[in-house]
């Protein structure tokens, strides 16, 4: 599924519209080269959820959780994650696979670690501030997931 966004506040909102359709123990991964709007999407998804407070990019930290929500939300960024098995040693699993939603910024660098079942987002610059968005699923749920996003959200 393609979607298109002209703008940072229309990629927020595809996160908040993503998120409506979230439950706990989701996992989206999202691709993309530096500055594709990996983050600004994330955002959208807290928002949509209920966070709060400012969301921000955890890449010193790996992963950021904010837990006022209507769900969990776990928000990891995988830029300097120089091994997959360097995650291993936060406990990631605990996150991932929790009561929360988990989305991984660069998740392309789990690599062997990758979840099986998840949403996939591959962001994709496509001038100053056009981005776009491309879903794909695998595993049941997020199947089910992505169908439903093409009723609601459309593309």
């Amino acid at each position: 599924m393609l979607i298109n966004s002209s703008s940072e506040r229309e990629t927020l909102h595809i996160g908040k519209s993503i998120s409506a359709l979230l439950h706990k123990g989701d996992i989206v991964c999202l691709f993309g080269e530096l500055g594709s709007g990996k983050t600004v999407l994330a955002k959208g998804i807290a928002r949509g959820l209920g966070v709060e407070e400012e969301v921000i990019s955890p890449t010193f930290v790996l992963m950021r959780p904010y837990l006022k929500a209507r769900l969990p939300f776990f928000h990891f960024d995988l830029y300097r994650l120089a091994e997959a098995r360097d995650i291993m040693n936060i406990g990631y699993e605990e996150y991932f696979y929790d009561d929360g939603v988990t989305v991984i910024e660069w998740a392309d660098r789990l690599r062997f670690l990758m979840p099986q079942d998840c949403l996939k987002a591959e962001l994709s610059l496509k001038g100053s501030s056009a981005r776009q968005l491309k879903f794909s699923a695998s595993g049941s749920r997020y199947n089910a997931l992505l169908e439903k996003m093409r009723e609601d959200i459309g593309a």
